[in-house]
């Protein structure tokens, strides 16, 4: 009797929608992304379609008019050996900035891995700089580590620690390392917590040690971690801005000035062309040395 009841509603559920237009799952959808499809136009690929034309121009803020001039932006920045300078100081940057970020992310994730209440607050602690102002950070550094800051007055020595045209870039890029480490930490931990059980006490059951089986068994399997944390702190380095700019300005003797501080001080003096043809520059380099890391990286994830 029931079977025969529910039956009977199907059937009167299907007679009433006969001739309403049905509307497909698959298609529905698409609509309510139609927000954040025109947000990425207007605001990503728009501009980015425009680095490529202005980079070819005489724009300016002292011209009322902008006419092509082919690749002479590219020979004049190529002539002077500033670009270069820049580029070889943000690559600089950013590789020092990939070794920092994951030194000390993954010696974090290893000495915090265990589930202890002291391990879980030390965790959330790590994380807060990742949540901070990079200006902020850059700012509260800058006044750290000057001459008579706190750090000097600590230690009861004197040395200019943003100030020696040899080390200032590393400590720069430690700057950058510490804030982003929590970051690195989070998915470092997140690998190891995902290496099965199993694998592990196969090996202890062989008579490995436990310093060997961390390195020849769960470190092989942190790879797509390792893919990660590498290729973020690469990108986020090479675009970086904020923490460069707020200690050292590019200085001192330009020595860490990286590409987008060039580009924001050639913005500043009204040579928009110039600096459209830097940030192109900017975006090519980025392609160039992320997408080899991340092909390399990956192949390595296969063989592992």
């Amino acid at each position: 009797m029931l079977i025969t009841t529910s039956r009977q509603a199907a059937s009167r559920t299907t007679t009433a929608t006969r001739g309403r237009p049905v509307v497909g799952r698959r298609t529905h959808p698409m609509w309510f992304m139609a927000p954040a499809f025109a947000i990425l136009l207007v605001f990503f690929f728009l501009p980015t379609l425009f680095n490529f034309v202005y980079a070819f121009t005489d724009w300016s803020g002292f011209k009322s008019a902008i006419r092509p001039v082919g690749v002479d932006n590219f020979t004049d920045l190529g002539s002077n050996g500033t670009l270069f300078r820049s580029l070889r100081v943000t690559v600089v940057y950013a590789v020092l900035v990939a070794i920092f970020q994951n030194a000390f992310g993954f010696g974090l994730a290893v000495l915090l891995e265990r589930d202890t209440w002291l391990n879980r607050v030390a965790r959330v602690f790590f994380l807060i700089p990742v949540l901070m102002s990079a200006l902020a950070v850059g700012y509260i550094f800058q006044a750290l580590l000057k001459p008579t800051g706190g750090l000097n007055r600590l230690l009861g020595i004197d040395y200019a620690w943003l100030g020696d045209t040899t080390w200032t870039i590393v400590v720069v890029a430690l700057i950058h390392a510490w804030k982003w480490m929590g970051l690195s930490m989070l998915i470092y931990l997140a690998g190891l917590k995902t290496v099965p059980d199993d694998i592990v006490e196969a090996a202890h059951i062989d008579g490995a040690s436990r310093w060997r089986t961390f390195w020849a068994v769960r470190f092989p399997l942190l790879a797509p971690a390792i893919t990660f944390n590498v290729a973020t702190a690469l990108l986020g380095s090479m675009n970086g801005f904020d923490i460069a700019q707020a200690t050292t300005g590019g200085g001192p003797a330009r020595t860490t000035e990286i590409l987008n501080i060039f580009i924001y001080r050639t913005f500043g003096q009204g040579l928009f062309a110039q600096a459209t043809t830097m940030s192109l520059v900017l975006f090519l380099l980025v392609a160039l040395m992320a997408f080899p890391v991340i092909y390399v990286l990956r192949k390595r994830e296969e063989i592992l």
